[in-house]
Parts: structure tokens; sequence; C-alpha cells
């Protein structure tokens, strides 16, 4: 049985203009992207990646063709209900965690739900839960600086699936961290994926990363193929 079409890019443009210069980063990209499936998007810097993610993560608009999230044409919705999709449809990983200082591991996955309207109690024990997945339950009452940058992602990436979303866009995850470490945060990363069937695009210059993912795209000349 087909995979259902979680991301789907049709014909998007995307430009930035500056006085007489227009910058030209997405002319006619077309993209699909399915449940339970892990992409890499490898590019060289300058050429899109971010863009691409902020289009997807519905962080900007573009500027021609449409963009489907779950089969819901995003383009022309208003910001209330974009951002809805944002929080409960889309997680989002960073290079660097972004996690909330003054709060433990547990709390920090907590927050997401929280503000989606689970109870305390809910929250706390899909918390719990996530921390044990990512192998670092015993963790889980420390605070980001008591962590080492390979615990602060996997946080971060427990954060990301809280609110159990349908996508997961990744912006370089592993950037910060040494190949071990790395390796170890991306198994844990696909064990996530693979077994709650979300669809991740994840953005990094690893290419031993991403040749273990499903597929790898690029951008070239506006448009993003497969290689």
């Amino acid at each position: 049985m087909a995979r259902k079409t979680v991301l789907k890019l049709s014909g998007v443009d995307r430009y930035y203009g500056q006085g007489d210069t227009v910058l030209s980063i997405l002319k006619g990209a077309d993209f699909e992207l399915r449940a339970g499936e892990i992409v890499a998007l490898v590019a060289p810097s300058g050429t899109g990646k971010s863009t691409l993610l902020h289009l997807a993560g519905l962080l900007e608009h573009p500027d021609a063709g449409e963009i489907f999230i779950n089969g819901e044409s995003c383009g022309n919705l208003p910001d209330e209900r974009r951002t809805a999709i944002r929080r409960g449809d889309i997680g989002f990983v960073y290079q660097f965690h972004h996690l909330l200082p003054e709060f433990s591991a547990l709390e920090n996955i907590m927050m997401p739900q929280l503000i989606g309207g689970l109870s305390k109690k809910e929250a706390q024990e899909r918390a719990a839960q996530l921390l044990d997945y990512m192998r670092i339950g015993h963790r889980g009452t420390h605070r980001p600086s008591e962590l080492s940058g390979g615990e602060q992602q996997r946080v971060a990436i427990a954060r990301a699936v809280a609110n159990a979303p349908l996508l997961l866009l990744a912006d370089e995850p592993t950037g910060n961290l040494d190949p071990e470490t790395a390796s170890y945060v991306f198994d844990a990363l696909e064990a996530l994926v693979r077994q709650s069937g979300l669809a991740a695009l994840i953005a990094t210059h690893n290419h031993d990363l991403a040749s273990r993912m499903d597929r790898r795209v690029t951008i070239e000349g506006g448009r993003i193929v497969e290689f």
C-alpha cells in the first residue's frame, strides 16, 4: 500500500529582491515526502537549503506554486491556521539545540505539550517515555548545561516530536557533534521515525549519514533533484 504524502511542493518559486537585484532561490521546485520516509537534503551553503526548510515549515510564503501539508493547501492560509499546523503537525530540529537553559530536560520536552493543551501528568509521562526511547531517561532532571552535546541534541529531537507531528524538519541536527556522537544521535532519530511513521527531511553536510537515509536530494538551478 502506498504511503501517504505528508509534504508536497508543487511548482514553488522563492526569490529575494534588493533594489534592482533579484536573487532566485527556488524556480518551479517540485518535491514529495511520504510518511515513514527519511530524506537527506545535501547541498552547498547558499543554494537554498534553509529556504526550503522554512517554506516546508510554513515559516515563509512561496512567491509562486503551492505547498501541501498532509494534503492541505497552505499557501494562502491565514496566519492563525499556519501557526496551528506548525504547532501540531510539524517538528523542528536545528543545529543548535535551543533548549531552555533554566528548565530540565524533562521540562523542555513537556513545554510544547503543555502549550498544546495536554495536562501536566500526561505531558510528564510522554516526556519520560521519549527520554527513555532516546536512551537518556536517567538525565531527565538535568538542565542543558549539565548534558553533553549529544544528550542535548537528543532532548531537542524528543521535544520536536513530543506533540506527535506528521513532519520532522531538521537543519544540520548533528553538525556540532563528533562523528561517533553524530552517528549515535542519527540512530536514535531514525528509530523514532521508523516507529512513529512520521516523515523527515534532514539537511546535512554529512555524506555518511546521508547515505543511510531513504533518498538524497539536492538543489540545482532552483529545482529539487535526486542523486
